[in-house]
């Protein structure tokens, strides 16, 4: 019975070797994307020695790969394209069973990953590059090229992730991005980028997005895709409130909105996420924090960076519940008030069951009142970070490390905005 069934396995191996006829030519669509994207780029910036160097087109791309000729840039995968006729195989405790029509297959080179990143490449991104119709990932990172985005990168199907950042891209994000249905990240930081963000959420599969250090403005909008894990969007323009329902994208575990100009509150949402871990909204005119109430304790935030806002009033004391809270900064605000004993306990004498807060960065505001004794106790920085400079505190003598040189805010500042000092 053993013989039998490894006589019939290595037959039907055979007879399964002799269905293809392998075809090494690339796909000819394939190859023109990848011809006139050389083409389209400044023949000064191919430096000698660049992957794009070695393109020659005499020869077949993916046929050549890693030889002389086509030393890196892309890679191959083969695909089954044709069957003229459909055949039929079995097997039962006997053997091979059935007939085998002369079929013929053919297998060709698709181009999967594209990926010219790291060199100095000037030019534009040609239409042609949708033809590119089994492509996965294209990585044309930190080069020098310019232009808009073409809208028919849209056409890229099965593109998973795509990398534009730090080139000097113009004009808006074309609406087109949509098509990309098995796009998981998408990198468009540093460049010029401009106009409103597009609504991207019929991107299902989106993970990771970062579209920072451009010129995008308008408000951030109010949908985004339910998948996201990561979105930065820091050093924009973005205006307006940040949309209540970003509490909704449950997968979220970064925010990134610092260096922009989005105003109003910030939702308590954002406190009681279920998966958030980091949230920066640092350098924005936000002018309140609105509270969560007691399910704060619940919340999964390990960094939260609100510094240099406009946020008045006292410092919210759910800040101090947060169980895995352990990086604070609310520098350069308008908050006043004592500092709250709950976050002094929270970075000296944490409970069990809580992280200890290891960077609490308060400087810049107009706090008044004693340092508190749990801080006084602290003589050396070990591992906590404190600031408390350039308030409104009485005393913060040169001895203590988070008194900053003992400077803090002059009697006529502290009262300058009608807050009443005792």
């Amino acid at each position: 019975m053993g013989t039998t069934l490894c006589f019939s396995l290595i037959l039907l191996i055979t007879v399964t070797d002799s269905f293809f006829e392998a075809n090494s030519i690339t796909f000819w669509q394939d190859t023109e994307a990848l011809r006139e994207f050389k083409n389209g780029l400044d023949p000064n910036s191919v430096r000698p020695g660049s992957c794009l160097s070695s393109w020659d087109f005499t020869l077949d791309p993916c046929d050549n790969l890693f030889s002389d000729k086509f030393t890196c840039g892309f890679r191959c995968d083969l695909v089954i394209s044709t069957m003229s006729r459909v055949t039929e195989l079995a097997l039962d405790q006997a053997g091979y069973v059935g007939s085998l029509a002369s079929t013929s297959w053919n297998l060709l080179p698709y181009l999967h990953t594209l990926d010219l990143s790291n060199n100095f490449f000037a030019g534009s991104i040609p239409d042609s590059l949708s033809n590119l119709t089994r492509l996965q990932r294209l990585s044309l990172s930190r080069n020098s090229l310019s232009g808009s985005v073409p809208n028919s990168i849209g056409s890229l199907s099965t593109l998973e992730e795509l990398y534009l950042d730090n080139n000097y891209f113009q004009g808006t994000i074309p609406l087109s991005i949509n098509g990309l249905k098995n796009l998981k990240r998408l990198e468009l930081q540093g460049n010029r980028l401009r106009g409103q963000f597009p609504d991207l959420s019929q991107l299902t599969n989106l993970s990771f997005l970062d579209a920072s250090d451009n010129s995008i403005s308008g408000e951030l909008p109010a949908n985004l895709p339910t998948s996201l894990v990561e979105l930065s969007m820091r050093n924009n323009q973005l205006k307006g409130n940040i949309p209540a329902n970003i509490s909704n994208l449950f997968y979220l575990q970064v925010i990134d909105l610092s260096h922009n100009n989005i105003t109003g509150s910030i939702p308590s949402g954002l406190f009681t996420h279920p998966s958030l871990q980091q949230l920066t909204l640092s350098y924005n005119d936000f002018e309140s924090v609105q509270e969560p109430g007691d399910s704060s304790q619940e919340s999964e935030l390990i960094a939260v960076d609100l510094s240099s806002n406009m946020i008045r009033g006292f410092i919210p004391p759910f800040m101090g519940r947060m169980r895995k809270l352990s990086a604070l900064s609310l520098e350069n605000n308008r908050f006043s008030d004592v500092i709250p004993t709950q976050l002094t306990l929270k970075a000296v004498l944490p409970g069990q069951g809580v992280s200890q807060l290891e960077r609490l960065l308060l400087g810049g505001n107009y706090l008044f009142g004693a340092i508190p004794v749990q801080l006084l106790k602290m003589r050396d920085p070990g591992s906590v970070t404190v600031r408390l400079g350039d308030n409104c505190l009485y005393r913060c003598p040169l001895r203590f490390f988070f008194c900053q040189g003992g400077k803090q805010k002059s009697l006529m500042e502290c009262k300058r905005l009608g807050h009443v000092l005792p």
